[in-house]
């Protein structure tokens, strides 16, 4: 049994310095060995030690991925694949946007085209990597990042709007067809920016921490009991 569980392995997809590493670091301190994916393997080593300088006996693997091209994902997961059973996958890729929003007129194509590959493609080339090896072993999380604009679409936030409802919709999609299966298919809606630091006094935003504690919770919720969605926000933030 102790081996059984040496081997679990949380998958985190979209890991940055803000709650891609809280959550990261939240179930390598649970003792899952955490493989954290993105495009920038130079940024995503460091991130690497800095969970394993702050979580004892963290182990660690940073893994280069583009969640755009089938091939790399697929490249990705045949390394996370070797570290042992993907329980847990977690999709928290980033759509950043300028800022003040720009006209939809001056989007550019290329542009809009990735905002939608990213998330959704992303998340189909992500998930058939893990759910054959969950449906094997009937048991396992797929939980999915979404924000406030998974729910509705706002003035200059067509390319954000478009691939998160685009990923919420996916979600639905796996939940009602893996759920019966024992897979745990859920969808987090962050309704608010993501606080800079885990202070919990700092009132900028969600303390990634805080919501990396929610993303843990889901992963062990009872089967008689699950999320499917969840919606996060600061006591602050109106809505």
């Amino acid at each position: 049994m102790r081996g059984e569980i040496a081997r679990r392995v949380t998958a985190v997809v979209g890991v940055g310095p803000g709650l891609g590493l809280s959550i990261a670091r939240r179930f390598a301190r649970e003792g899952y060995i955490v493989a954290i994916l993105s495009r920038n393997l130079e940024k995503l080593m460091k991130l690497a030690e800095e969970i394993v300088e702050k979580e004892a006996k963290a182990q660690v693997a940073a893994i280069r991925i583009d969640c755009a091209d089938g091939k790399s994902v697929k490249e990705a997961f045949e390394a996370v694949h070797s570290l042992g059973a993907v329980e847990t996958l977690v999709f928290n890729t980033n759509t950043p946007f300028p800022w003040p929003p720009p006209k939809f007129t001056d989007v550019k194509p290329e542009s809009f085209e990735r905002s939608i590959t990213v998330p959704i493609m992303g998340a189909f080339y992500c998930a058939q990597q893990v759910l054959p090896g969950m449906v094997e072993r009937r048991k396992g999380s797929i939980l999915f990042t979404g924000a406030t604009a998974s729910l509705r679409g706002s003035a200059g936030f067509a390319e954000l709007a478009c691939g998160k409802f685009g990923l919420r919709g996916l979600a639905q999609c796996l939940a009602r067809e893996y759920q019966p299966q024992g897979i745990h298919v859920a969808h987090v809606v962050i309704d608010g920016m993501i606080a800079s630091s885990q202070n919990a006094n700092d009132q900028t935003g969600l303390n990634p921490d805080a919501v990396a504690d929610s993303f843990w919770q889901l992963h062990c919720q009872d089967k008689s009991a699950w999320t499917m969605e969840l919606d996060l926000r600061p006591f602050f933030e109106k809505f």
